[in-house]
């Protein structure tokens, strides 16, 4: 009884402090999801975006969470907030990690990567991001409706990667830095066989060793090049 007393009077101190304002009640989660739409359908992302944060923080335990998470996502993806959109998806992996989105969340992380990979002669930490956001989606989700757009990425990031050793690999060759130059050469012949780049590799290999006095090695390499790209240029520059 005293309890009871106690929180009637602790109520009603309350309510004197508020100035007699009553609280209003959390907006209907059907009614936020409705404006939000509103907003994305008009391409106003951003508007889009703040309004489905609204819906997720309102209602994290309703049933439309992870929805309202994809959604605002995919909005700030679309309004090019590549930042705001991979926190958003990181929320819904951290809160979700089993629901029927994961895979189209793997490849929206992955593309938000991917938006910013930039020359190829600059850093390549976005292509090594977005590499692994789409290489992790097709291990996990092989039969994915996002697998088949995955794997054509994942494609174009390994040359892209190549590309970038290969462009400083040249560079040592230039300044006749021929143990950094073969590193690189070495690399590309190893990790991104599938990749446009291996025969030019193997030629490049073939320079090196001829160059610092090591014809063996050299011959090597250049039996590598014939025998598995016949057709190829580089081939067809062997002395």
């Amino acid at each position: 009884m005293k309890k009871f007393c106690l929180l009637f009077c602790i109520c009603g101190i309350l309510a004197s402090c508020g100035g007699g304002e009553e609280i209003k009640p959390e907006r209907p989660l059907e009614d936020i999801y409705q404006e939000a739409y509103k907003e994305f359908n008009k391409k106003n992302y951003e508007e889009a975006a703040s309004l489905f944060e609204n819906a997720e923080s309102q209602y994290p335990s309703s049933p439309w969470s992870a929805d309202a998470l994809v959604m605002m996502a995919y909005s700030r993806y679309l309004d090019k907030d590549f930042a705001g959109s991979i926190l958003a998806i990181d929320r819904y992996m951290r809160f979700h990690p089993g629901h029927k989105d994961v895979p189209y969340m793997l490849y929206l992380r992955g593309m938000c990567y991917y938006r910013q990979v930039s020359d190829v002669r600059r850093d390549p930490g976005m292509s090594a991001y977005a590499l692994q956001q789409f290489q992790q989606l097709v291990e996990r989700f092989p039969n994915s409706e996002y697998a088949k757009n995955s794997k054509n990425k994942i494609i174009i990031l390994k040359n892209y990667i190549a590309g970038k050793v290969m462009y400083a690999a040249r560079e040592d060759m230039q300044n006749k830095n021929w143990t950094s130059a073969i590193s690189r050469f070495q690399s590309i012949v190893s990790t991104a066989q599938e990749t446009v780049m291996t025969p030019e590799a193997l030629f490049r290999l073939t320079e090196c060793y001829n160059a610092i006095g090591l014809p063996e090695q050299a011959s090597g390499y250049a039996e590598m090049l014939r025998r598995n790209f016949p057709d190829s240029e580089w081939t067809k520059k062997l002395k």
